[in-house]
């Protein structure tokens, strides 16, 4: 079902025999779950109504499953599954039909389908999915608002999309309070978005409310517009535990608003405590806590990196703050057992634009992945420095960190050694490196075969005969994964 929300056709004719067969079991119990499951995704079922819609039923391209469900519609009980896409048919006949049995048989999981029939471009099946709509969300707002909610605000953008946001926004206001925060604590995070803005319009939701979103909903979004109005609240009536709770959220932009409302309460000492913290906003508001409370955060952050127990965050604060000759205190801890203090140590002195070869060059063969991956950006604008082999034994290396690190090397040569270090990759054992190079080997063919604007000029691909030979060699070796189009435009690149 995820793979069809992508709008793919077959994904989405798949999707459509599989839903046929669990009509034809003739069980209700299955065909509802099934519509209940694809509910839980109101983009596939917007995707799935419009491959439907299409006219499929033409020769040569017949699809048979769709026209089978819709000639079910005449049976005294047809199933759930044959009703929900004969609402997507062409005809609008057949469509008015569907909206009528939708509403002779209600039930939850085919009011994705209905909601998209309200606006519907043929008034006959427009009026009385409406009606419809309304009547069931007057009758039912617990059972028909959360299976509506989301497939109406993905509509609501469209022409005649308004009237199913207006009437789910009529329900919410008119709902229960369990039903609202339920609302509020579950389904798409658009629906959750809307939940809380309508309620913080409201006032329906509570200081726990808010602390609650703040902590533990999914939405970045949500998160951060909860507690910003809870942190506000707590300032101005001047609930500090609220504002310390969130202050010690795990989420960074939680806990700097957090610690904004603690620094305009005048809690100095308790905001400039996290100088250390991970996120670089708190950090910054943390220094401003100190300096008003009149305490050195570059001493702090010098003290912290060069005592016993130095944490990233002091890391990146003495970087913030420190000047390039600070540099120094951060070498010996490219040595440290730990690695994330070791990584931080690295970006900071690619930060600090003092990356020295001697001392970050062996850390691309370090144990952790993290501390290989900075290595390999604050060495990558000095890689004509290194030796010439280097990048290409990284490239050979077991480990899929270390590819990666010699793939980012090489990326910074010439067409030759981009070209060859992409067809490489393009056949590498891991994934995601695999694609990287297929994709890189694409556009460089492409850009020197079909110059375009933003590439007028084809690269120049200066070879001996001997390295033409192994370009060759490895074009063929990739040729199964790249494509006839690629390996054409590789061959002709190759030739001239």
């Amino acid at each position: 079902m995820s793979r069809a929300a992508g709008g793919r056709g077959d994904d989405l004719a798949h999707l459509v025999e599989v839903l046929a067969a669990v009509d034809a079991t003739g069980a209700p119990e299955s065909a509802r779950a099934a519509l209940a499951l694809l509910a839980r995704a109101p983009r596939t079922v917007a995707r799935l109504d419009e491959h439907v819609r299409e006219d499929r039923w033409s020769a040569p391209r017949r699809t048979p499953g769709p026209a089978h469900l819709a000639a079910r519609l005449d049976r005294p009980a047809p199933g759930a599954v044959a009703v929900a896409l004969a609402g997507a048919h062409p005809d609008g006949r057949i469509r008015e039909r569907a909206v009528r049995a939708m509403l002779a048989a209600p039930a939850p999981e085919l009011a994705p389908f209905l909601v998209l029939r309200t606006g519907d471009w043929v008034e006959q099946v427009r009026t009385p999915a409406r009606a419809a709509l309304v009547t069931l969300l007057a009758d039912d707002p617990a059972g028909y608002l959360p299976a509506t909610l989301p497939t109406a605000l993905l509509v609501g953008a469209r022409s005649r999309g308004g009237f199913a946001v207006t009437q789910v926004t009529a329900a919410l206001l008119t709902a229960p309070p369990p039903v609202r925060r339920a609302l509020g604590r579950s389904g798409p995070a658009g629906q959750r978005r809307f939940v809380l803005t309508i309620g913080l319009a409201h006032g329906w939701l509570d200081r726990d409310d808010l602390v609650e979103a703040a902590e533990s909903d999914p939405d970045p979004l949500v998160r951060v517009r909860a507690a910003e109005t809870a942190c506000r609240d707590a300032v101005w009536t001047g609930r500090i535990p609220t504002l310390r709770r969130l202050a010690g959220s795990r989420r960074p932009a939680v806990r700097a608003t957090a610690l904004t409302g603690l620094l305009r309460l005048g809690h100095l000492a308790e905001v400039s405590a996290r100088l250390d913290d991970p996120a670089d906003l708190v950090r910054a508001i943390a220094r401003e806590a100190a300096r008003r409370d009149g305490t050195d955060a570059r001493a702090h952050y010098r003290r912290v990196v060069t005592g016993d127990a130095p944490t990233p965050g002091a890391i990146a604060g003495l970087t913030e703050t420190a000047p390039s000759t600070d540099a120094a205190l951060l070498h010996p801890l490219l040595a440290h057992p730990a690695a994330p203090v070791r990584a931080a140590a690295v970006r900071g002195l690619r930060l600090l634009d003092a990356v020295g070869l001697p001392l970050v060059t062996p850390l691309l063969r370090d144990p952790a992945p993290a501390v290989v991956r900075e290595a390999a950006t604050a060495l990558r604008p000095l890689a004509g420095a290194l030796p010439p082999a280097l990048p290409w034994d990284l490239l050979a290396d077991p480990r899929a960190e270390l590819r990666r690190a010699g793939y980012r090397l090489l990326g910074t040569g010439d067409v030759r050694a981009r070209l060859r270090a992409g067809l490489l990759l393009a056949v590498d054992p891991d994934p995601g490196l695999a694609r990287r190079g297929r994709a890189d080997v694409v556009r460089l063919a492409r850009d020197a075969v079909r110059p375009t604007g933003r590439h007028p000029t084809p690269p120049a691909l200066a070879v001996t005969a001997a390295e033409r030979d192994d370009l060759r060699r490895l074009a063929r070796d990739a040729a199964p994964v790249l494509g006839d189009e690629c390996v054409d435009l590789l061959t002709g690149w190759l030739r001239s």
